[in-house]
Order: structure tokens, then sequence, then C-alpha cells
């Protein structure tokens, strides 16, 4: 006899109507995911072997070039970041605050201190993916909840996928973790400045000279274009070349512009005695703005020395004074 079936029990598999609405749909798989960068990176190969030249002739550029081109173009990365983030940083109280600790009243140290991070995660020191905890300073705290998941599980499980991506180039790579950040659980958007860090370093990572990859460099429009991108993988990555290879030209305009001011300087300073000139003029090829202590403490020269240096070379048009006022003055290269 044919068992009758109950009202309140599903039919089988092939009577369930065709015509239902859909219910939610499951994760993408990690392949599926995949599958779309790789099919994105194919459909740009074209114009990511641009960047990628332009970001390797900055490697170059870089990897010939003195020390301290490295460190003035991570703080100015660093200040172009905060201000996508909204901290509004900008690289006069950033080069205070690294070289000295110093902050005004009105200053947000929560925001110098993110930017600072930057700074240093942006000159050297291992990747994030050697140990992407240990990059960003994060770590779980003692009284986790049973039920939270450790950070260190997210970002393992946003490490491996990266890991999983090693066919990709490192640009697309790169643009891949950013977008998916979020996803993993690694933050929201008070967390970009993270993002946009570990996807600066891993778009360099192959390089020998340049530590990073420029991301916000060019200012709005690269920031709005890489970073601020929204859509299907292949719209993402053609937004971040775009982003990438304005902020590398910006960067290179950049170099340019500081070993010209460089050479010149040299040439009129070479009558000058002393070590306190060449001092002085490595630090301001190092950092974008300097300030009398600043100059007094990285060139162990005395506070007289440096000020009449600075006079000289303010009055020869090498620098120029940038803040108007008498006291907290401010130069930078002319």
């Amino acid at each position: 006899m044919k068992e009758k079936r109950q009202w309140f029990l599903s039919g089988p598999i092939e009577a369930e109507p065709v015509d239902l609405p859909p219910g939610p749909g499951a994760e993408p798989r990690e392949t599926a995911v995949l599958d779309d960068w790789r099919k994105a990176e194919a459909v740009h190969a074209a114009r990511l072997a641009r960047v990628a030249g332009r970001l390797g002739a900055l490697d170059e550029r870089l990897r010939r070039g003195p020390e301290g081109w490295r460190h003035r173009l991570a703080l100015i990365e660093a200040a172009d970041l905060s201000w996508f983030v909204g901290d509004r940083v900008g690289p006069d109280r950033l080069a205070l605050w690294i070289s000295m600790r110093q902050s005004g009243v009105q200053d947000d140290t929560g925001a110098l201190a993110r930017a600072g991070w930057a700074v240093r995660r942006l000159t050297g020191g291992p990747g994030p993916e050697v140990d992407l905890a240990g990059f960003l300073d994060r770590r779980d705290p003692t009284n986790l909840g049973v039920e939270a998941e450790p950070f260190a599980d997210r970002a393992g499980g946003w490490l491996e996928l990266v890991i999983k991506a090693a066919d990709l180039h490192p640009i697309t790579r790169a643009c891949m973790g950013f977008h998916l950040w979020s996803l993993a659980g690694l933050g929201q958007l008070g967390d970009r400045m993270e993002a946009a860090v570990t996807a600066a370093r891993i778009a360099a990572s192959e390089g020998k000279g340049a530590v990073f990859a420029p991301l916000a460099m060019g200012g709005a429009q690269s920031v709005s274009a890489g970073l601020r991108a929204g859509g299907a993988p292949f719209d993402r990555l053609a937004c971040w070349l775009e982003g990438t290879e304005t902020a590398s030209r910006a960067a290179m305009r950049h170099l340019d512009d500081i070993e010209a001011w460089s050479g010149r300087a040299e040439a009129a300073m070479v009558s000058l005695s002393g070590k306190t000139p060449r001092a002085l003029r490595a630090v301001l090829t190092e950092w974008p703005l300097v300030s009398a202590p600043m100059a007094e403490s990285m060139t162990n020269a005395s506070r007289a020395a440096v000020q009449r240096n600075i006079a000289w070379m303010e009055e020869r048009g090498l620098i120029r004074e940038v803040t108007g006022q008498g006291r907290y003055r401010l130069w930078r290269v002319s």
C-alpha cells in the first residue's frame, strides 16, 4: 500500500515548482572568486604590463637613489592616504610627529599615530604576506569571547586566499586583497588605511628599490580611481591600474624635481665649509617639510649653525618658508 505523504513535508525535489522566487544565495567559492580576478587580469593584460613597467622604472630609480628618497615618498603617500581615510593629516604635522613626536593642541594623536604606522610600514620591514597580524600590529585581546572569531583566523583566511592567487601579478593580487579586506572581516571603513598600506606593499613585493607601489600620491584622481572603485573585478582592476599609473607618474615627477634641486643646491653651497651644509641638504632631501628644531636634531649641529645655513639657503632661493609665521616655521625645497 502506498504511504500517504503528510502535508507539512516537502515533496521530492523533482516535484518542487520551478517558479518560486530565489532564496538566499550561497557564498561564492574561493575558486570562483580567483577565476573572476584571473579573467579580469587577462582582459587588462596590456595595460597591466604598461603599469608594471612604470612601477619597475620607479623601482630602479629608487634602487639607484639615496635612501632618503624612499622615506620622502613614504611620508607623502601616508599623508595622502590619511586624507583618503578621513584623518586629514598634513605632511607638515606628520613630519613633526615622526621626527620629534610633536603635536598641536588641535591635532588628533590617533590620526597621527595611524599615519606614522603607515610611514613605518611603507619604508621597510617584513611584508604582510609573511605575517599579516604582525604587519598590522594587531592582536586578539586576552578577554576575547568564546564565540568571537580570533583576528588571527580572519587574517589567516584572507592571507590564504591571497597566497592561492600567486599566479596573478602582484599588482592584480594587491587590488584583489584590498577589495576583499572587509569581506574577510579584517575591518570596515575605519581600517581602510591598513588595507591600502597592505595592498601597496604587496604590489611592490618583487621590487628591489621600491618598498611600496604608490596608490594615493597622484591626489584625488588616483585615490578616486583606485581606492574607491566598485563593481565587478573587471571594473575594479581597471580603476586600480589607472590610479596606480597616475600615482607612480606623480612619484617619478617628484623624484625628478628633488634630484634637480639637490644638484642645484650642491653647486650653490660648494663654497660653504663644515659638515652642516651637507647634512642640512640631506635632511631637506629626505623630509618634505623641515623645522629648525628638526634640522638641529637630525644634523647634530648647533641651533646657530642650523639657523645660519637655513637663512643662507632661503636668501638664495634654495628653500622657502611655508607657514608665514614668526614661530614654528617650516621650510621646504624651492
